[in-house]
């Protein structure tokens, strides 16, 4: 069930800087030259705003929709039926002025690349429910934000272990963001299963994500993406 308008934002701009509040020393960390261009090209797909006018975001927003719903056609891209994915009214293109093209970007990929993983998540496929629900798509854009969040990713280089590691398995896989953020999201809904969480709670459920995470994104035997525990979550 979709809320208000202010949910979108509260969840972003409470939490954003909440984790270094604790001032903890920035790692001293020399990035390779191919991490060094792989981050440069992922912090430009950051600085990338959704533009409703530009054709080719159009037509990502068009995909989203068929990948999501491909026997339902869509009547328009500001249309009452995006609701049904849980964007927060009929024009998702104003959801997305909180994270940018990139979040969209992540969705898109999350359905083409796993999608019954996607779909068990879209269509609250699994387990006991709240009666109210978090609303699908802005949590993903709360998902892509945490993770942009907790990568220290408009940095010239991480300050974290996490952010540390995920250069190094970004460096193996040019697709670690996009894999992650698929991960993140499929961690996030089992948190809110495990925490038999209500509407009222994401904002618990995503903290509690990005901690166990950051644990994972801390082991010492992690060199690439699949070597995450949680990314056996994808295919449950």
């Amino acid at each position: 069930m979709v809320g208000p308008r202010s949910w979108l934002g509260g969840i972003f701009y409470r939490s954003a800087n909440k984790r270094n509040a604790g001032g903890e020393k920035p790692l001293d960390y020399v990035l390779t030259p191919l991490q060094e261009q792989r981050l440069q090209r992922l912090q430009e797909r950051l600085n990338v705003p959704f533009d409703e006018t530009r054709p080719d975001h159009q037509e990502a927003l068009r995909a989203l929709w068929q990948a999501s719903f491909p026997d339902t056609d869509l009547s328009g891209l500001v249309s009452e039926q995006w609701k049904d994915m849980g964007w927060q009214g009929p024009n998702p293109s104003t959801d997305f002025r909180g994270c940018g093209f990139v979040s969209l970007e992540n969705l898109l990929f999350f359905a083409r690349t796993y999608p019954a993983s996607y779909n068990r998540i879209l269509f609250k496929q699994e387990g006991m429910r709240s009666a109210w629900e978090y609303p699908f798509a802005v949590a993903g854009i709360n998902v892509s934000f945490m993770l942009i969040q907790m990568l220290d990713l408009y940095s010239a280089k991480p300050k974290s272990l996490p952010g540390v590691n995920f250069l190094k398995i970004l460096s193996e896989d040019e697709a670690a963001f996009d894999v992650l953020y698929c991960i993140a999201f499929q961690m996030m809904d089992a948190q809110w299963l495990a925490m038999r969480a209500s509407y009222l709670q994401f904002k618990e459920v995503i903290h509690a994500t990005r901690i166990q995470l950051e644990r994972e994104l801390s082991l010492d035997d992690i060199h690439r993406i699949r070597d995450l525990p949680a990314y056996n979550l994808l295919y449950k």
